[in-house]
């Protein structure tokens, strides 16, 4: 009796298996890529968000990556008041515990002199001008002294703790209750939304011309639309500012206006609007527009009625970008609306809480995750329209 032939499906499996284990570094290797590069991405928006919750004071002092574990801070209390000491035979005597925040924390040295504040280590006696100060571990001290303590408020210690994380939000608090805060919120949303909207329906019109209307030079617009993507804002500005100055006094338009500052935004972003626009709208099946013309539709009820709707992906994507661009944008802003109470814009008002330095750390943290508040809606409200909208008509 004859053996059953296997040996040809033992072969496939073999090949099937050995490619399997060629491919598998590769695979392994290309996830660990993508892992990393998420992580690098992500990193420091997630330092900037943990960041934002801490205690300012840890947060001049340590990274974010140490926020979950206690660390050692220069701090200074008061003792008791005057009025608090006892007398111990000839000494007078003023007890007490340094707390933080109400609570007893572990002390690791002491001074009594803001040049050396960790002078003295736990259980040493400072030899004061005036008296004697001890500290012990638990934060309980004692100054004491031959004459009486005199003055309104206690005798100043520095000393060095182990403090534990602390978090809260303080920060952003401080930053939604700075004046005019809320004035300057609505005045990024009055800027933001029609510069939006404005270069959106330019570009529609344009994007359908240069896609299906005939005329002559078309393939030149389109290379200027291009060459218009490279063209730096820094070298433009300050020409279009003159300009609109100059219109704007003729006409008798004040300078410091929304309008200004909308049309720069749109002249700035309607070269990427066409650019997109014109890429998806080009892709759109041609029977159906030939179709809509043999029935006698006009351009504009093709465009307004068939194109439009069915562009809905592309303009959301630009959407997102131009409305994530304006709202950001702290450049344009104060070159066109100015640093007024009026006018200034949400980006303008955190600067100007940071100070001339700069150095507050706290309200730097929180005020970036309160600007971006709203464009994060916007973008997971049509972020699934971003990609179709970015590659459509990269394939036919």
């Amino acid at each position: 009796m004859s053996q059953p032939q296997t040996t040809a499906p033992n072969v496939n499996q073999a090949k099937f298996s050995l490619s399997k284990l060629r491919r598998s570094p590769l695979t392994f290797l290309v996830h660990l890529s993508v892992l990393v590069i998420v992580i690098l991405w992500t990193l420091p928006t997630a330092g900037l968000f943990i960041s934002s919750f801490r205690d300012k004071d840890q947060l001049a002092l340590s990274g974010w990556w140490t926020s979950l574990t206690a660390s050692e801070q220069n701090l200074v209390d008061r003792t008791g008041d005057p009025d608090t000491q006892i007398q111990r035979g000839d000494q007078y005597v003023l007890a007490g515990q340094l707390l933080l925040d109400g609570e007893p924390i572990d002390i690791k040295a002491f001074g009594f002199s803001s040049r050396e504040p960790t002078a003295y280590q736990l259980g040493d006696v400072a030899e004061m001008n005036d008296g004697t100060l001890t500290v012990t571990e638990d934060g309980h001290y004692e100054m004491v002294s031959n004459e009486p303590f005199k003055g309104s408020r206690g005798k100043r210690i520095f000393y060095t703790a182990v403090v534990p994380p602390k978090f809260g939000l303080d920060n952003y608090r401080e930053v939604l209750t700075a004046e005019g805060i809320g004035r300057s919120f609505i005045n990024s949303l009055t800027v933001t939304i029609p510069a939006t909207i404005i270069p959106i329906l330019i570009a529609a019109y344009a994007a359908y011309a240069l896609s299906w209307m005939k005329m002559p030079g078309r393939n030149l617009l389109i290379a200027m639309v291009v060459g218009l993507l490279v063209v730096p804002l820094q070298m433009s500005l300050i020409p279009l500012l003159r300009l609109y100055n100059d219109i704007g006094a003729f006409f008798g338009v004040g300078a410091k206006t929304y309008l200004g500052i909308w049309l720069a935004h749109t002249g700035f972003g309607l070269p990427l609007a066409i650019y997109l626009l014109r890429n998806y709208i080009s892709s759109l099946p041609r029977e159906i527009i030939e179709s809509a013309k043999v029935d006698g539709a006009t351009d504009f009820e093709i465009f307004m009625r068939i194109v439009l709707p069915l562009s809905f992906p592309a303009l959301a994507s630009f959407g997102i970008f131009q409305f994530l661009w304006v709202w950001n944008d702290l450049l344009v802003a104060t070159v066109f609306l100015g640093t007024g109470e009026e006018h200034m814009v949400l980006t303008a008002r955190l600067r100007e809480l940071l100070g001339s330095r700069g150095g507050n750390w706290e309200i730097l943290t929180a005020s970036a995750f309160v600007s971006i508040a709203v464009p994060l809606t916007v973008f997971f409200a049509l972020q699934r329209y971003l990609v179709r909208g970015l590659l459509s008509g990269s394939v036919k």
